[in-house]
Formats: structure tokens, sequence, C-alpha cells
């Protein structure tokens, strides 16, 4: 028999991308207890500290959330586009850099931003526009939203006649543990401002999740990308024309989330059971909760609206 042979024990290195992976792998706002966990199953102080050393800064990132600014001038998001190094992050709205505690997940210091760090005045202002549009549209459709335009290419750039590329970032968590209910959205805009062409070309990427484990496990991840493209032109009007785009497509793919799991019972759901258990009892399809999930889902995000 197998269990008569001693199993071989886990080097380090297993054990710590082991809880590395558990760690990154979590779902929005619930890495802090897996973390606990983990750290009562390893019983290795050293091993827990080099796996959360590693693995909060991906998470953070990765789920971009939003700390706190401890002169409360605002919030900043933890993203690589605003990433000066493993704990400074750029808040360009207040022209502000931050000093990160990733795994406490806060905010210890902040500081002014350098003229090196912030882009020039000419990109600024198509920044700043598109800043001031997309806050406006995140204030009214997602109630714990936060976001953040970066310059991510051609920052020196003094005037017309060269490329540059601007990037939004939305990020919108609601944590309920005491109610066994997690969710979060994000979604990345890259907008190439192409001047040869005097175009905008737009690129998308959605991704939302929830995580419901009352009695259960029951996860939601999923993403899509999409493409579009317009005219370039004053700031101003560029930054309306994005933000229209941006609503136009978040809530064209959130109308097609809801679609798709309102047919579940119908289709999914059905698959994973027998037509008839051994229990010789049919499941009660008509009566399925489905809908009360969906309508969950809308509410914990607070999206759709």
């Amino acid at each position: 028999m197998a269990d008569d042979y001693p199993q071989p024990d886990l080097t380090i290195k297993q054990k710590k991308e082991i809880a590395k992976w558990f760690l990154t792998n979590a779902p929005s706002g619930e890495i802090q207890y897996i973390a606990k966990d983990i750290q009562s199953v390893l019983m290795d102080e050293h091993v827990y500290k080099m796996a959360v050393s590693e693995a909060f800064p991906l998470y953070n990132k990765a789920h971009m959330i939003s700390l706190e600014m401890p002169n409360r001038t605002g919030d900043v998001l933890i993203t690589p586009f605003g990433e000066l190094d493993d704990i400074e992050y750029l808040d360009p709205r207040t022209c502000q850099v931050a000093t990160i505690d990733h795994v406490k997940q806060a905010c210890k210091a902040v500081r002014p931003a350098t003229d090196e760090e912030l882009p020039s005045s000419y990109i600024e202002e198509f920044r700043g526009a598109l800043d001031a549009e997309v806050l406006k549209y995140v204030t009214e459709t997602y109630p714990k939203g936060t976001c953040a335009v970066y310059c991510t290419h051609g920052k020196d750039i003094e005037g017309p006649g060269a490329d540059f590329e601007l990037v939004v970032v939305i990020s919108a968590a609601r944590h309920s543990p005491q109610n066994f209910c997690n969710g979060s959205w994000r979604s990345i805009w890259s907008v190439a401002f192409k001047d040869e062409l005097q175009e905008m070309e737009v690129t998308g990427k959605m991704q939302v999740g929830a995580h419901y484990f009352e009695e259960g496990n029951v996860q939601l991840d999923a993403k899509h990308e999409c493409r579009d493209s317009t005219l370039l032109q004053s700031p101003e009007d560029s930054a309306v024309a994005i933000t229209n785009m941006i609503h136009h497509h978040e809530s064209e793919y959130f109308a097609s989330l809801e679609s798709s799991y309102s047919n579940l019972p119908d289709t999914t759901f059905k698959d994973l059971r027998r037509k008839l258990p051994v229990t010789r009892t049919l499941f009660p399809w008509h009566n399925t909760l489905q809908f009360s999930l969906t309508r969950d889902v809308t509410k914990e995000l607070g999206i759709g609206k």
C-alpha cells in the first residue's frame, strides 16, 4: 500500500510556492483571512514571511486595491501603471506619491511627486480632462468605485505631433464577509492617441468577480476584452468621447452577464445534475433561487444601475 511508504518532506521553496499560490488566488478582500489560515498551517514563520512578502504585492496590484492616504487628500490605487518602485505609487490626480505597506494593505506616508514623475503640461491637459470625466462617471455608476488616469507613454511630449498613451483604471469592491459575500469589478482602458491619423484607439479589459460562501463555495470570475476607436479632438471633447465609450462597453458587458446567468437554471445547472437522481425525485427547477443570486450580485457590486 502507498500509505506504508513515508511521504517526502516538502522543501522550503515548495512550501513557500504553495502558500504563495493560495494567497495570490484569494478572492477579493479575503487575502488577510487566508494569510492567517496559512500561518497556522505552516507553523513556520520564516516560510510564512517569505510567502506573504512576495504574494501581497502581486495580489494588491492584480486586484487594484484602493488605499486611503494618511493626509486624507484622497485614495491611491495600487496598480502597475502607478508603480514607481516596490513600495511607492503615484496618485496622478493629487500629484502625490504614496508609500505602501503591502502586507498590512495600508498607506504609510505621502510626498509630493517630482516633475520627472509627472507628465508635461500638454499631456496633463488630456489626462486631467479625461480623469474629470471618468471620475464623474464612476461616482454615478459605482458606489464603492475609485479610478485613476495614468500616462504610460509619451509623458514628456510638449505639443502636437507625436503619439502618446493614457490608461484609465476603474476599481470597485464590495466586501461583506459578515454576510458571506464579497465582490469586485476591475476594468483597464488603454487609449492610444494617434497624432498622424488624428484617431484614438481604445482597448478595454474588464473583469468581474463574486464569492458567496454561506454553507458552500460559489465563485464567479468573468473576463471580457473589447476594442473601439474615435476621432482625436480637443482634450475636453476627447475626454467625453472616451468616457462615453467606456460607459457603453461596460454597460453592454454587464447586461450580457445578466443575460447569461439568467439562463443558468435551464442550461448549466441542469447539466451538473442527473435527470433523475437516486432519490427518484425530480429537482424543482421551476423554484430555483437563480434570479435572487443575479440580483444579489448586482446589489453587492453596486453596478448596472
